[in-house]
């Protein structure tokens, strides 16, 4: 009956044991026997007096087609059960005022992202942050967190599978796979490409065999890093032909979207586009977020208030409430005030259609590049159609042939976008956001062998700066540190840095602070830059210091750094004011560039602080 499931617990002992040890959560085994012990029956079952499971998340989607209003699918997850129960309670008082049942998205700690056996250290250094903990699930679930509301959890990272079992474990309906093929998430500083992706696809097995809701693949996270609607589409569709292999049925599955909220039409277009060919049976819109959001927050909730006017014309199954708040993680009075204020323009917004020609035609050009890359990942004869993605279709490749043509086409560039994170992944294109609010390829960067003629170009101008030359002295180590691959910010610092003639050494994500260290003695590194935007600035700069130190480096290089010193909001402030009555030596850094810095300032205070041979000025 769960035959995959315990073939997988069995081919993954030694890292099943790992997250035990990591997490200090009781994990299924393999007795010398060879009998799998500890593996919950699937679901539905009961757990904590209910009876859970992906279905419970089927019904409220299919609720919300009959009824044209989005369900809303808030995130909120705090570091234990406790705290997350305290602030869900805030958020679901709301909910009972309103009269509705949500699908509640607990956020889970950015640990989960590293490989439990080769990521230890860095598991270890960034524990309680950013989300619930494993442990922190179990409890949530004992203190009544689903038992109205049901609860999935994000297992995205090099080994989402184990997640996933321990919050089937906890009683969880559903989770978050996804990306599973987006290059964005490969190659963490733990896995390559290739193993993310074989470990997504042990991720759908589990949750066909258990009945688990997957919120399978995400047009929002390429779109984040400036991706395309066309190549986020391909990027789905493969995801889905996964998925198909692994059994899991259409009612348990959804895609994730952004929504901009900057043209409706543009927004109606894509969600129409994924709709009319996905075989997902869900669709949950997410609200494209401000990468630098105003400081007036009824500003930030007008943005947000335009995309639900999206998301509710375009006819969402599921709809992701945002709190405009300044703090990182979410309170539940903020959450569901979110909630609150989203049901009001739904409710107030009239279910139209708006036929407006420009719809089909925009759909058809996400079609065209969706098709064209498909057709080039998959090396087919003849293009591929629309009507040709059916069951049947994937089910002509073997699962092992499937995941070496997507691994081929992403480490090639042919399943590009320009800020994608994996290490061993080759990026080339580069994207415009047009005034329309639509991204289109820089005429001459499209993806790797798709033919150009299936793909959108920007009519407006745009100045690509030649890859510059080494011109100025000082070479620079760059990467974030702990459990943290957050590398858009880094990137812009990094291509700042680039195009001002410094020679760069870029880590990426998820690094050791002593890695960093050790990298930079290996390269002589001038200047050393370390970014964490979990709230572990605190601890892991010193970190880093102290091991340029113990290398005998520390007053030869200069070390900055950058991102959240601190998880909550008003002690980040206070630590930020404190760097700026003392400097930031007791941090072991000299000099730290907040959010919101401009890459000048930083270049600016780099260049004054090097000689003429790059050295650290004495």
């Amino acid at each position: 009956m769960q035959e995959r499931t315990i073939r997988i617990i069995e081919e993954d002992e030694d890292r099943i044991v790992a997250y035990e040890k990591c997490f200090g959560v009781k994990m299924p085994h393999v007795t010398k026997s060879g009998e799998v012990v500890g593996l919950p029956a699937p679901y539905p079952r009961e757990v904590n007096g209910v009876i859970r499971g992906g279905h419970r998340i089927t019904e409220l989607g299919r609720q919300a087609k009959a009824t044209g209003i989005p369900i809303m699918n808030p995130i909120l997850g705090r570091n234990t059960g406790e705290e997350t129960m305290k602030e869900s309670l805030n958020m679901y008082k709301v909910c009972e005022e309103l009269g509705i049942t949500i699908f509640h998205f607990v956020h889970s700690e950015a640990t989960r992202h590293i490989d439990p056996l080769d990521g230890a250290e860095l598991i270890e250094q960034s524990k309680g942050k950013g989300g619930i903990s494993p442990a922190g699930e179990r409890r949530f679930v004992e203190l009544g967190g689903g038992s109205v509301h049901p609860i999935r959890i994000n297992a995205t990272g090099d080994t989402s599978h184990l997640n996933i079992l321990n919050g089937m474990i906890a009683g969880f309906d559903g989770t978050d796979i996804g990306p599973v093929i987006h290059v964005h998430f490969g190659g963490r500083g733990i896995h390559d490409y290739k193993t993310k992706i074989i470990n997504g696809y042990k991720s759908l097995e589990i949750c066909a065999e258990n009945n688990i809701f997957v919120q399978l693949e995400s047009h929002k996270h390429l779109n984040n890093i400036g991706g395309t609607d066309g190549m986020a589409l391909a990027m789905c569709l493969l995801a889905e032909g996964l998925a198909i292999h692994a059994g899991l049925p259409s009612e348990l599955s959804a895609i994730q979207m952004n929504i901009a909220g900057i043209n409706v039409l543009a927004d109606l277009a894509v969600m129409k586009a994924f709709r009319d060919i996905m075989w997902s049976e869900f669709l949950i819109a997410v609200p494209e977020t401000f990468q630098n959001p105003p400081p007036n927050l009824i500003a930030e909730q007008a943005h947000f208030a335009r995309m639900a006017i999206s998301a509710r014309l375009g006819r969402a199954d599921f709809y992701r409430p945002k709190a405009a708040e300044s703090v990182g993680i979410p309170t539940g009075q903020s959450m569901g005030e979110a909630i609150r204020a989203t049901m009001e323009v739904f409710n107030k917004v009239a279910l139209i259609d708006i036929n407006d020609p420009f719809i089909e035609k925009r759909k058809q050009e996400i079609y065209d590049e969706a098709m064209a890359v498909l057709t080039q990942v998959l090396k087919l004869p003849s293009m591929l159609t629309p009507d040709e993605i059916t069951p049947k279709f994937w089910l002509r490749f073997e699962v092992p042939q499937l995941v070496a043509l997507i691994v081929e086409a992403g480490k090639t560039g042919v399943l590009d976008c320009p800020r994608a994170g994996g290490w061993d992944l080759k990026r080339a294109v580069r994207t415009h956001r047009d005034k329309d609010g639509i991204r289109r390829y820089v005429p001459g960067y499209g993806p790797y062998k798709v033919d150009p003629k299936h793909l959108t170009f920007t009519s407006e101008p745009v100045k690509v700066e030649p890859r510059a030359k080494v011109t100025r002295p000082g070479k620079i180590v760059l990467g974030t540190v702990g459990a943290d691959a957050h590398v858009i910010g880094i990137n812009t610092i990094k291509e700042a840095l680039e195009q001002a003639g410094f020679e760069v050494i870029f880590m990426r994500g998820a690094n050791l602070p002593e890695t960093l260290a050790e990298v930079a003695a290996e390269v002589k590194a001038d200047v050393v830059g370390a970014s964490n935007l979990l709230g572990l600035g605190e601890t892991l700069f010193p970190r880093l210091s102290r091991r340029l130190t113990e290398l005998g480096l520390r007053e030869k290089v200069l070390l900055i750094a950058g991102g959240r010193l601190c998880e909550k909001e008003e002690k980040h402030a206070e630590v930020e004011a404190k760097i700026r009555k003392e400097g930031p030596g007791f941090l072991g850094l000299d000099a730290f560039f907040g959010p919101g810095t401009d890459p000048a300032d930083v270049i600016r205070w780099i260049s004054e602080r090097l000689d003429e041979n790059g050295h650290r000025k004495v």
